[in-house]
């Protein structure tokens, strides 16, 4: 057994890193039942371009969102780690990006609503407004600023 105890930080990244695997999972599946329905071929899921239902779309683009997001998070906290970045603050902001992250998501997926929008990006907003204020605490302990 490790003696390392991994701060709240860290283990919010794993978190964000298996909601992205979980996505992905789920964008697999939906694929694949369109193959064995019948309604797509297997070269027919072409990157970037909307294919299936609009709700496998919505959940095609929330996977994409977290993996676009993913390393800007992962670099925060990482350096924040390197730095000796373990206060308390610094480790509720990281779980709070992750809960709002799948906020983000689960509401992406359920509509494309306006209202789902206005809140899919208060999400985001959450978010942003974490990992700069993260990012801020780490380069003051870095003794950047």
């Amino acid at each position: 057994m490790s003696q390392f105890t991994a701060p709240a930080s860290l283990t919010a990244l794993i978190f964000y890193a298996l909601w992205a695997i979980a996505l992905v999972l789920m964008v697999a599946v939906d694929r694949g039942l369109q193959v064995l329905r019948g309604e797509a071929k297997l070269d027919s899921f072409q990157a970037g371009v909307p294919h299936g239902s609009a709700f496998y779309w919505r959940i095609n683009r929330a996977h994409m969102n977290t993996l676009e997001n993913l390393p800007v998070f992962a670099a925060i906290v990482l350096c924040g780690w390197v730095v000796g970045m373990e206060s308390a603050t610094f480790n509720r902001l990281a779980v709070i990006v992750v809960v709002a992250r799948i906020l983000q998501s689960a509401i992406h997926i359920a509509s494309g609503s306006v209202n789902a929008i206005r809140l899919r990006f208060f999400a985001f907003a959450v978010q942003l407004v974490c990992e700069v204020w993260m990012a801020v605490l780490v380069l003051r302990a870095g003794g950047i600023f």
